[in-house]
């Protein structure tokens, strides 16, 4: 992507755009309800996000427009000697700037997002249906070196 991206914490403003970038796939459409009004367990969520000092929801703009979007959770543990780590979750890109390096530039952001913050691992999850998305993060150097397993409460 040869235009500077900014990148910055979402605001209540985005939330409209996050969401249909969320639903904008197949497993998305799915899962999400981008309508209008959005309901309002995203906006109890946005709030949830933005008051925890552990996360942050962080968007990707370019020319003033939100073409990106992910949350970076931090998280403390036992483990490892009590150190951080950074999770990565929830990442869209826009269906219009797809393919050009944006979904790069923004796990970088989040991998230095969690340097700063002193973290030693960095983890995430991506649906085994998403087989492009798992040669992504192989390319950028994640290991699919745990089996993750998840349990619906819904």
């Amino acid at each position: 992507m040869d235009q500077a991206i900014e990148f910055r914490q979402a605001t209540r403003q985005d939330l409209d755009r996050i969401v249909e970038m969320l639903a904008d796939d197949v497993l998305g459409s799915q899962r999400e309800r981008y309508e209008q009004p959005l309901p309002d367990f995203y906006v109890q969520a946005f709030d949830a996000i933005s008051a925890d000092p552990n996360n942050e929801l962080i968007v990707a703009c370019l020319d003033g427009e939100v073409v990106g979007v992910q949350q970076i959770t931090f998280t403390p543990y036992i483990v490892r000697q009590g150190g951080w780590r950074a999770t990565i979750e929830g990442v869209r890109t826009a269906s219009s700037v797809r393919g050009r390096g944006l979904g790069s530039q923004m796990i970088l952001y989040a991998i230095e997002r969690a340097k700063e913050r002193g973290c030693h691992l960095v983890q995430l999850t991506s649906d085994k249906q998403r087989e492009d998305a798992l040669r992504f993060y192989g390319q950028l150097g994640f290991e699919a070196t745990h089996e993750g397993f998840k349990l619906k409460l819904t």
